[in-house]
C-alpha cells in the first residue's frame, strides 16, 4: 500500500536537515581558511584531507598524535550560550599533549555532535577551533559535524579534537633522560583549562546554587567569564625553547593534576619535588577551595593550581629556559626539582 504524500517520511522529517549543515560549511568556511598553509594540498569538503609532509630536514621523522575532547566545561557554555571558545580548548587539549612529546603540530581535525544541528552555533564553535588553530600553528584540515536527534538536550553538543605533529627522532622528548637534581619550570595556566568541571559545577550550581551572571569581586569578572576563558596553548613557548634548548621532559598538566601528570614523565626511581611558594595560585583555585571546601591535596590532585605546564631541564640552563619563555610572552617558574624516590611531593 502507497503511502499519501501527508505522510511520506523524509530524512529532514526524522530529525536530520543536510541543508542546514551545507549551510554551517559554508559559514565556517571562512574561519577555517585562516589556518591553510602550502601544505594543505585540499580545503575542507573531500572525503579526505590531504597535507604534505616538509620533513627534509629531519633524519628520522617520528609523527606524533593526540586526541581529546573539552569535557563538561561545555555546560558552561551552553549556560552562557557562549560558543565561539570552546574550540580553542579543543584544540589546546590535544595539542598540548603531542607538544610534550618535543613534535611541531602539523593539523587538526575536529568532531561536533548535536541533537538539533544550527549552522549558526556549528559555525561559532568551528570559529574557536581556527583560532585554537592558529594559535598553535595547525592546519584546520577537516572534521565532522553530526546532527544526531534524540541523542543529545535540546541546545546541548559535544566535541573532540585529533591533532598530529611531527618530530625528528632523536629529538622527541620522553622523559627517559630526566635524573635527580633537574630542575623543574612550571608555565602559567589562564584558569582551570578543561579539566575539573564536574567538581566546579557541583561546587558552585549544585551546593551554591550560583549563576554564571553573578559578579565575583574577588575575581574581577563574573564567574562565567572566569569559567569559560580558554586553555592557554603552549606551541610558540615549546618552539621558542626546544629550538634552542635540550628539554628533558614536558608535562601537560591536565586532568588528575599534579600527582597524576607529573609521574607519567618521571624514570624509575626519581620523584618530582614541587615548591608551592614559587607561584602565586591564582584567585580563582582559592575561591573553588573555599566555596567547596576541598582540601588542599584535592585541589593539587584535580586542577593545574595555575601551571598549565611543565618542563624538566637540567640546572644548568634552568634560568636561560626561564628568560626564554618569559620572552615568549609566559609566565614561567623554578617550581621544584627531581629527587630520589617516586611521585610527587608539595613542600
Amino acid at each position: 500500500m502507497m503511502s499519501s504524500e501527508k505522510d511520506e517520511l523524509t530524512y529532514k522529517k526524522a530529525g536530520v536537515d543536510t541543508k542546514e549543515a551545507e549551510k554551517a560549511v559554508g559559514m565556517m568556511k571562512p574561519f577555517v581558511n585562516r589556518t591553510m598553509n602550502p601544505n594543505v594540498l585540499r580545503g575542507i569538503g573531500g572525503f579526505g584531507s590531504l597535507f604534505k609532509l616538509d620533513v627534509k630536514d629531519m633524519k628520522e621523522p617520528v609523527l606524533v598524535s593526540g586526541t581529546d575532547g573539552v569535557g563538561t566545561k561545555l555546560k558552561i557554555a551552553f549556560m552562557m550560550d557562549k560558543h565561539d571558545t570552546v574550540g580553542i580548548d579543543c584544540v589546546a587539549m590535544c595539542v598540548n599533549d603531542v607538544l610534550c612529546q618535543g613534535a611541531k603540530p602539523l593539523f587538526f581535525l575536529d568532531y561536533i555532535a548535536t541533537g538539533k544541528l544550527k549552522a549558526e552555533k556549528i559555525a561559532e564553535i568551528v570559529k574557536g577551533v581556527a583560532e585554537g588553530c592558529v594559535q598553535a600553528n595547525s592546519a584546520l584540515v577537516g572534521g565532522e559535524t553530526a546532527e544526531m536527534p534524540d541523542f543529545y538536550s535540546e541546545g546541548e553538543y559535544d566535541m573532540a579534537g585529533f591533532s598530529v605533529g611531527v618530530v625528528d627522532r632523536e629529538k622527541m622528548i620522553t622523559g627517559d633522560t630526566i635524573s635527580i637534581g633537574d630542575k623543574i619550570i612550571g608555565i602559567a595556566s589562564s584558569g582551570i583549562h578543561s579539566n575539573g568541571y564536574s567538581l566546579v559545577r557541583k561546587i558552585f550550581f549544585d551546593k551554591m546554587n550560583k549563576s554564571v551572571n553573578d559578579q565575583v569581586p574577588e575575581l574581577g569578572m563574573t564567574l562565567g567569564e572566569a569559567l569559560l576563558t580558554p586553555t592557554r596553548i603552549y606551541a610558540n613557548a615549546c618552539e621558542a625553547v626546544c629550538s634552542k634548548y635540550e628539554v628533558k621532559g614536558i608535562a601537560n598538566i591536565t586532568g588528575g593534576g599534579f600527582f597524576e601528570n607529573i609521574p607519567r614523565i618521571l624514570p624509575g626511581g626519581t620523584a618530582a619535588r614541587i615548591n608551592t611558594e614559587t607561584w602565586k595560585i591564582p584567585a580563582l583555585f582559592q575561591y573553588i577551595s573555599e566555596c567547596g571546601n576541598v582540601a588542599r591535596e584535592e585541589m593539587f590532585a584535580t586542577f593545574n593550581m595555575g601551571i598549565g605546564m611543565m618542563m624538566v631541564v637540567d640546572p644548568e640552563i634552568a634560568d636561560a629556559v626561564v628568560q626564554t619563555l618569559k620572552e615568549s610572552g609566559e609566565e614561567a617558574y623554578l617550581i621544584g626539582d627531581i629527587v630520589s624516590g617516586q611521585g610527587v611531593s608539595l613542600e
